[in-house]
């Protein structure tokens, strides 16, 4: 006997895919700078989500330190550790083809894992923080997909707002336009690159200290988000920073959606189909690539 399908359970899943979404646009917006401002492809953009949640699990666990206050140091080291990478590593094949960027991040990624899986082992960890859900009339909302929500939405907000109105801000915007004009006008575009990169590995930790707080997290975690984001910027369109919000809430409507209608397998390969879709009618993403 099929299950009867509610007004009640399609806006459940409507709500949990927005909840789901922001946080993907979170981490994806990380990713998309980098694209945008130095055309890098950054495989190892999940890996430092994983970073993040580790140090929030750390952190909740040794010095009891509340996981959403973790934020405050997650991004910090995060960002330390992304200029360190782009300073030795990965300012080495900012100009060279986009197959080289993508062969470096995904040796640095397996480095970053296997050095994750031989400090702290394979073991499947959780942060129990907070559990449980509110019920808004017959929608129940989890408390830590709540506030990972608001937490996503204020970051991504924030760092929105940092690119159109800080001078830094509009100098990255600037580069990832032009970087030749950028240079003209007297912008230090390595040094651009250095803090482009740092606050996109930031961003992808606060994803982590978040997700730390939701789900189990084990090393390996972080490929699916690195998964899930490259299906975020295409969707919303390369390089583009609003098309990162856009392309993250619809792969979480999508996949909660998906997920009522049809099988747990047919529903895992919807986001995939939609892509494909997306790509054959709009090869740049929904609102074009490098929009700003």
């Amino acid at each position: 006997m099929g299950v009867t399908i509610t007004p009640a359970m399609v806006a459940q899943v409507v709500v949990s895919g927005l909840l789901a979404g922001a946080l993907y646009s979170l981490v994806a917006l990380g990713l998309a700078l980098i694209f945008g401002v130095m055309r890098v492809i950054n495989v190892a953009h999940g890996t430092l989500l994983t970073l993040g949640a580790y140090t929030t699990y750390w952190f909740f666990h040794l010095l009891g330190v509340n996981p959403y206050l973790s934020l405050l140091v997650s991004m910090p080291l995060m960002f330390l550790l992304g200029v360190l990478l782009q300073r030795t590593l990965v300012t080495r094949v900012v100009d060279a083809p986009e197959l080289s960027s993508l062969l470096l991040t995904f040796g640095i990624s397996i480095a970053l894992v296997n050095g994750v899986q031989l400090a702290f082992t394979s073991d499947v960890r959780s942060v129990e923080f907070l559990t449980g859900a509110y019920l808004v009339g017959r929608i129940a909302l989890s408390k830590s997909r709540l506030v990972a929500f608001a937490f996503a939405v204020a970051i991504t907000a924030l760092a929105y707002w940092f690119l159109q109105r800080t001078k830094l801000g509009k100098a990255i915007r600037a580069t990832s336009q032009s970087r030749e004009v950028a240079m003209v006008c007297g912008i230090n575009v390595r040094r651009i690159h250095l803090y482009t990169f740092g606050i996109a590995s930031a961003l992808a930790a606060a994803g982590g200290s978040l997700v730390a707080v939701m789900f189990a997290i084990q090393p390996e975690m972080g490929q699916v988000y690195t998964f899930k984001s490259f299906l975020v910027i295409v969707l919303g369109g390369a390089g583009n920073y609003p098309g990162a919000l856009l392309g993250g809430m619809l792969l979480g409507l999508v996949e909660q959606l998906s997920s009522l209608f049809l099988t747990t397998q047919l529903s895992e390969a919807v986001a995939y189909v939609l892509l494909v879709v997306v790509l054959l009618l709009r090869p740049t993403g929904l609102l074009g690539g490098r929009a700003r």
